[in-house]
This record gives C-alpha cells, structure tokens and sequence, in this order.
C-alpha cells in the first residue's frame, strides 16, 4: 500500500481562497475557518471531512481506502 500524501489545497467555495493544510492522520477535521474570510467551513454532505469536500487530496484514510472517522 502506498504512503498517504498528508497535505491538501483547500479552495474556499466562498470566496475562492486558496491555501495547503497538513492534514490530521488521527481524526477527521469538520470545521475549518477559511483564512480568506473567515467563513467556517463544513464538510458537503456525504463527505466525512473538509479535506474530502474542499480539498485537491482526499483524507489520507480515504487514500488508503479505510472508513474515515472510525469509531
């Protein structure tokens, strides 16, 4: 199995903020203030974190085909 890669860019949906996270490999992020303009963003529905919703990486338990936010 391959490495997950750990950093995502996210793109704020509300103002189109662009920036890269490292993300947690021990749970999953649900809210995330956009540097941009402060608005907080939520995972879309069906989604399990931000990083899967708004980000050009999935969660690396995504990647590596796992159930994200076991538990």
């Amino acid at each position: 199995m391959r490495a997950a890669i750990l950093t995502s860019t996210l793109t704020c949906p509300t103002c189109g903020h662009v920036q890269a996270f490292e993300m947690p490999t021990d749970a999953c992020q649900y809210f995330l203030e956009c540097r941009g303009c402060s608005v907080v963003l939520r995972p879309k529905a069906g989604d399990c974190c931000v990083f899967c919703s708004y980000g050009d990486v999935p969660c690396p338990p995504i990647q590596q085909g796992e159930n994200c936010c076991k538990g």
